[in-house]
């Protein structure tokens, strides 16, 4: 397993890590199987926003947990509450989600930022097209999360015709919203996913 497809770029000096070298392993086994590789640099800093597209598969969480297992990075994702009943809950928790109610008085950006607000390093993952449906419009929380944490976003995406997981661009929001979705749509424009682009 010393191909090329198995190696995955090792995490800045800033970002938030988990100490395990057996899950790292494991990460790098299952991008080998399943014939991927992992491209680009994540930025180092403290805090980050992380969007990922196109999302077009239940597979898309397969390959993107076993890159971010292979990395050894710690990834904050959200979860609702329910979902959080033993055992569920445990396994949750322990690939990075938070339980969150989205019912709450200050939302899920609220929740976000508050967490961003009270934690010294977190980077924070999610699907700014919100389903694995073809949309026209992507919803815009990871910009107001941004906007309001001050925080950076990147651009990661998967490319299924020749299976790469890439940590793309980095861009930093402004207060125009449309400009700035413009920006990041533009540079998704060349990626596919399993069953479209976006």
């Amino acid at each position: 397993m010393t191909d090329g497809r198995s190696r995955v770029p090792p995490p800045p000096p800033r970002a938030p890590r988990t100490a395990n070298p057996i899950g790292r392993g494991f990460g790098r086994f299952i991008l080998w199987l399943g014939g991927w590789r992992v491209v680009g640099a994540f930025p180092n800093v403290d805090k980050l926003v992380i969007i990922a597209a196109p999302h077009s598969s239940g597979m898309d969480a397969v390959w993107g947990l076993a890159a971010k297992i292979a990395m050894g990075v710690r990834i904050t994702i959200m979860a609702k509450k329910e979902l959080f009943w033993f055992p569920l809950g445990t396994l949750l928790r322990a690939f990075g989600a938070i339980p969150i109610d989205r019912g709450g008085k200050s939302g899920v950006v609220g929740a976000v930022t508050e967490r961003f607000a009270t934690q010294e390093r977190m980077w924070y993952v999610l699907a700014p097209e919100g389903t694995r449906r073809a949309v026209t419009k992507w919803k815009s929380g990871f910009w107001h999360i941004a906007r309001a944490a001050n925080v950076p976003v990147m651009c990661a995406y998967f490319h299924y015709p020749e299976k790469i997981i890439g940590l793309g661009a980095v861009f930093e929001m402004t207060p125009d919203l449309e400009a700035d979705m413009a920006r990041v749509r533009a540079f998704y424009r060349p990626w596919v996913g399993k069953h479209r682009g976006t």
